[in-house]
């Protein structure tokens, strides 16, 4: 069997193939008890499932089911050619169907950049295969689009324009220096071992090509719907923000009240844009307890 990448940074995980479509299927890995309240967790870019390898082990240790996918178009996950599969009903499809599959009812979503926007689109759309929601550092799209408006957010979101460009943007991410420097954190570099199951996620140019699918998406269908998509969310939801983000500003936690319901917000002093991976105690003590209810 062909070794699953990143197995060595969370060793206990068990991993299967989940078909959610015609040709199209999910990796995932899972850890925790079978019986336990299952947690769907959603990475974000340029990640994979073994974003979570702090949070799997803590969280399975406090009995929840652990379901951690490589999300459409990563890691050992289906990636479509062109960009048109990856727009969010396609993905929030996915995600129903790995649901139905697993036969694991309604289940906490915690996600995280990409993966959060998604679990915001889920909580709107689909709120009746949820319990409790969790977001670390993703906007949800009202504070997003007054951000952008007032100017400082839509300068850090540089990104998303320059991810339009055809090809360009995949022979840069692939540099060897590009992917350390983008995950590292304030005061933290990636291990030996983290490095290594990085690059062998994204060995070459073409494996970005979905990742970044998702962004040429979000400008091509998804912009111009964004507001018909906003719905209030009564589910409990918890937002973990690092201070120290250089892409999202923490200003995108302000004035949730009038979207989310049962809300609560903390930020993270001293971690950035990946506060699971800068400071994986606090997180995983924040959501054991939230989800514990």
């Amino acid at each position: 069997m062909t070794p699953v990448v990143g197995q060595d940074l969370c060793p206990d995980a068990t991993h299967r193939t989940v078909e959610v479509g015609p040709g199209l299927h999910l990796h995932v890995a899972e850890l925790g008890p079978a019986d336990g309240i299952p947690v769907l967790f959603l990475h974000g870019f340029p990640e994979a499932w073994f974003s979570w390898r702090h949070q799997l082990p803590a969280l399975a240790a406090a009995g929840f089911r652990c379901i951690a996918p490589d999300l459409r178009g990563y890691g050992a996950s289906s990636a479509p050619q062109g960009v048109r599969p990856y727009r969010l009903d396609r993905l929030l499809d996915d995600l129903d169907a790995l649901q139905r599959s697993l036969g694991v009812g309604r289940w906490h979503v915690v996600g995280h950049d990409w993966g959060g926007v998604l679990a915001w689109a889920l909580a709107m759309a689909r709120p009746e295969t949820l319990r409790r929601l969790v977001v670390l550092d993703a906007p949800h799209p009202v504070p997003y689009l007054r951000e952008c408006l007032r100017g400082h957010q839509l300068r850090k979101s540089w990104s998303i324009f320059a991810f339009q460009v055809p090809d360009l943007p995949e022979r840069v991410l692939a540099r060897p220096r590009i992917l350390p420097h983008m995950l590292a954190g304030p005061g933290r570099a990636l291990t030996d071992a983290e490095r290594r199951a990085y690059r062998a996620a994204f060995p070459v140019p073409c494996a970005f090509r979905g990742p970044l699918a998702w962004y040429r998406a979000l400008l091509r269908y998804e912009l111009w719907t964004v507001r018909s998509r906003i719905r209030r969310i009564d589910l409990p939801t918890l937002v973990l923000w690092g201070e120290q983000d250089p892409i999202l500003d923490p200003a995108l936690t302000e004035g949730l009240e009038g979207q989310v319901t049962d809300l609560h917000v903390e930020r993270l002093a001293g971690a950035g844009h990946f506060p699971h991976h800068d400071q994986p105690g606090r997180v995983n003590e924040r959501l054991v307890a939230f989800l514990a209810g």
